[in-house]
């Protein structure tokens, strides 16, 4: 596969770019790659729709009982008062009538059993618990509605109608959907493949002594967690360190064989961040870096460069909060769009109210950490976790979401509304 980006350098140094144009470059620069491929049903669940689903036949294919009951036509009930019928056969599930059906009498139903048709057929069924038994014969009291607890074919899927457009992410109910036309498999998008490495020379893999200023790697593990919910099962390049010639090494062999590159830290303007030079020195563009949000400023959009197949590339920051919450915002979007995804997903955001107060810088949107808690009144508030820092991974672990606070926005006080998106929107 080879991504689709075109060049667009953004110059460092300049201003920051606002989110929101970050994401449109996302949108108008990069197009799908993934290819399609057929899979059991039971194997595509989270799995990317490649193909319209068109129902070549109807759910349910026959007329059926929603209830265990008896099945009678409703012309020969008397409205007045309770009428009286012989008990002339039973109908279960994959177990028809066998026989045409008579008018004045009533067949006993159970759930999902198929309804005989023709002259005389049955089109109304009581609940067996709503009925009195005299021996061979039913008593069936006044007062129901003609087509009551009864299913008629076609009621869930019409043949012909589309089921489901490609481009979905298929959820457990979707994969039912497909499995009840009598699907046993689907075409979707095979997964990207998405190499991922750390940068830095205090990074050390977990399990392994930390020396001196040293720190365990929590991105990495992170991340490929993440791409774990999106289906992918990520290339773990490991930990590299803070040198020109190791970021290029890394960055040639994250090219071979994959998709897409992800690497945590080193992106960023200091002495010891290589990896901005190191896909410049291949040919490679950033079309977007540095961006106008908090935490995570910088952010690198953009393609490595012919000689290593032109890739998509996402440089996230080192401070783990920052890795996380712009791989949610930026990331997750661009890896939906590469995967075949469409429309691409905006997170839903709800409106709650602010269970703090506080002073905003304006020309930047900040995601705040934050959980529910019910009011008094009964409605959730957003209550901020109290440590704020880009470093700070157990606030993301005491969160429920991200309050929003648009670039314009300068203060908050408590009792605002304030827009809230849960992390089940943005993983």
């Amino acid at each position: 596969m080879t991504g689709q980006l075109t060049d667009d350098c953004f110059a460092s140094g300049g201003a920051l770019t606002p989110l929101g144009e970050a994401l449109a470059l996302l949108s108008a620069r990069v197009a799908p790659i993934a290819v399609p491929e057929r899979v059991p049903i039971a194997a595509a669940g989270a799995r990317i729709l490649a193909e319209d689903v068109v129902a070549d036949r109807s759910v349910p294919p026959h007329d059926n009982a929603a209830v265990d009951g008896y099945a009678v036509a409703f012309d020969d009930l008397d409205p007045a008062g309770a009428t009286r019928l012989p008990v002339a056969g039973r109908i279960a599930a994959g177990h028809p009538l066998g026989r045409p059906p008579r008018r004045g009498e009533a067949l006993h139903v159970l759930t999902g059993a198929a309804m005989p048709e023709g002259p005389g057929a049955p089109d109304t069924v009581f609940m067996q618990e709503d009925v009195r038994l005299e021996g061979d014969t039913v008593v069936l009291p006044p007062g129901i509605r003609r087509g009551a607890n009864y299913r008629l074919a076609g009621e869930d899927i019409a043949a012909g109608d589309r089921v489901i457009a490609a481009g979905r992410r298929l959820r457990p109910q979707d994969v039912g959907l497909i499995a009840s036309l009598g699907r046993a498999e689907a075409t979707v998008y095979r997964p990207l493949r998405v190499a991922v490495l750390s940068t830095g020379d205090e990074v050390t893999e977990p399990g392994r002594p930390v020396g001196p200023g040293g720190i365990y790697d929590a991105n990495r593990p992170a991340l490929i967690a993440m791409l774990a919910r999106l289906g992918i099962a990520a290339s773990d390049l490991g930990v590299r360190p803070d040198r020109h010639d190791a970021i290029e090494a890394a960055l040639a062999e994250a090219a071979r064989g994959h998709d897409l590159v992800l690497t945590s830290g080193g992106i960023s303007t200091g002495a010891e961040d290589h990896v901005k030079a190191a896909i410049e020195a291949r040919g490679g563009r950033l079309w977007a870096w540095r961006l106008a949000i908090k935490p995570g400023r910088p952010v690198a959009l953009g393609r490595l460069g012919q000689a290593l197949g032109a890739l998509p590339f996402v440089g996230l920051p080192g401070n783990p909060v920052a890795v996380l919450v712009t791989f949610m915002l930026l990331a997750r979007p661009l890896i939906a769009r590469l995967g075949g995804e469409a429309p691409v997903p905006d997170p839903r955001r709800w409106t709650t109210r602010a269970g703090f107060a506080m002073k905003k810088k304006p020309g930047r949107r900040e995601f705040l950490r934050a959980r529910l808690e019910i009011a008094a009144a009964g409605a959730p508030v957003a209550v901020k976790v109290a440590r704020q820092g880009a470093g700070v991974l157990s606030s993301l672990a005491e969160a429920d979401g991200l309050v929003e606070l648009a670039e314009d926005v300068t203060a908050v006080a408590e009792g605002d509304p304030v827009p809230f998106l849960p992390f089940s929107e943005l993983m």
